[in-house]
């Protein structure tokens, strides 16, 4: 492990997912010193039914401005002409509520956002492998993702040249790179793949990927018959990024900010992991990262939806690691229980319907909700039906302390082992 203590100005920018505002306050909660998100079709998680709209764009500002958590707008899908003036209209939109970048891979988004003022962040679907190509973008872009294929040891080339020719990007400071540190990976280089399109018609490049490299496969010799022996039927599908094991080795090479995928995922990831990632790079700074810290960061991690976890390319290897399944490994799940239902503030007390199973003292909680963001906690004590109890079951109101407030729009669920649920 690096004994490398980082001065303040170096530490790696954490930007974390958000897919909705149950996860963005996840982010803000958990320690994000910026989030991404996508508003409607036109970002890569178009097909995801927890996109933000335009209206959304004022709330984040502001709440993300309150915790001075920088925030960054996706805009990085191909561009047909039909696109252009929702495009137009967006880029204003977010400039208007004081989003701070946008994250692009078309020449008429950068453009367009470069003609308003509004800071470009380049995107990894532009595949940027060399110094040189860096430095075409630098004279639209603040800061660049480069292609997610390439070893530590390339992306340290790439950031000492930065430095020794002093690349500068629109801003007049040098330009930062950005690489994925955390979350699902693509067998396509850079994600882009043409695989959805081609079997449903609905392309990956738009956001609407059918993730078709998640399913089991067979390979047969079209000219014998002959079924090929496979290790693993999940041939496409890549175990999940994962660099906490590494991050010492990450934060040498130079990388300014480190990315958490999952726009997609549950606020409770996007919790987990924000707050694993948080501490890693704190303990850096201070130089107190440790292989016994990084096993309990681990084991926070594989709590939460993954499908596996291997350091991708990072540390020089040539082929990936393949799930072996094609759901989560995560060791917890989470059994929906009911909803909230009341607060009381001077008690500091909440209130629930249990719509499904019991609950229990002892048992671990989740709380979501868009301003709750994702609270995980251990029952104390409770009340069950107004009478102090141990044990509550489904149609039952129960109230529980809590250190914050909850709201009628909140879920409540229990924590369980994997292990426990009954497919």
């Amino acid at each position: 492990m690096s004994e490398t203590v980082v001065n303040k100005e170096d530490k790696i920018e954490l930007m974390a997912p958000a897919g909705n505002f149950d996860s963005l306050q996840a982010a803000l909660d958990n320690g994000a010193d910026s989030i991404y998100f996508g508003v409607e079709q036109l970002n890569m998680r178009a097909r995801a039914t927890i996109n933000f709209t335009l209206d959304d764009l004022p709330e984040i500002s502001k709440r993300c401005g309150e915790k001075g958590v920088r925030t960054y707008l996706t805009l990085n899908t191909i561009i047909y002409d039909h696109d252009l003036g929702i495009v137009k209209t967006l880029l204003n939109k977010a400039k208007e509520a004081g989003i701070s970048a946008v994250i692009a891979m078309d020449q008429a988004v950068i453009a367009m956002a470069r003609q308003i003022g509004m800071e470009v962040h380049i995107s990894t679907q532009v595949n940027i492998t060399n110094i040189e190509t860096l430095k075409f973008y630098a004279m639209f872009a603040d800061t660049i993702v480069l292609s997610r294929e390439l070893s530590l040891r390339q992306v340290k080339k790439i950031t000492d040249q930065i430095k020794k020719e002093e690349v500068k990007g629109p801003n007049g400071k040098l330009v930062e790179v950005e690489i994925f540190g955390h979350g699902a990976l693509c067998m396509a280089v850079s994600g882009k793949c043409y695989m959805s399109l081609h079997n449903h018609n609905s392309s990956a490049n738009r956001g609407a990927c059918k993730q078709d490299c998640r399913k089991k496969y067979t390979v047969i010799d079209q000219e014998t018959g002959v079924e090929m022996e496979i290790d693993n039927e999940y041939i496409m599908s890549p175990k999940d990024l994962c660099t906490i094991d590494i991050l010492d080795q990450v934060a040498d090479a130079g990388i300014k900010v480190l990315k958490i995928e999952g726009r997609g995922r549950a606020p409770e990831y996007v919790a987990k992991v924000v707050r694993s990632y948080r501490e890693a790079i704190d303990s850096i700074a201070d130089g107190s990262f440790s292989k016994e810290k990084v096993a309990g960061w681990m084991t926070e991690l594989e709590k939460v939806y993954n499908r596996g976890f291997w350091n991708g390319y990072y540390l020089g290897q040539k082929l990936g690691e393949w799930s072996d399944g094609s759901g989560s490994h995560a060791t917890q799940k989470k059994v929906y229980l009911g909803k909230g239902m009341h607060f009381f503030p001077k008690a500091q007390i909440g209130e629930f319907k249990l719509d499904a199973f019991d609950l229990k003292v002892g048992d671990t909680i989740l709380i979501t909700g868009p301003t709750t963001g994702a609270k995980e906690m251990e029952v104390s004590e409770m009340f069950v039906n107004d009478k102090k109890g141990t044990l509550a079951q489904k149609g039952d109101s129960i109230t529980i302390p809590l250190e914050f407030r909850i709201r009628p729009s909140d879920k409540l669920y229990k924590i369980v082992q994997a292990e426990n649920i009954q497919d």
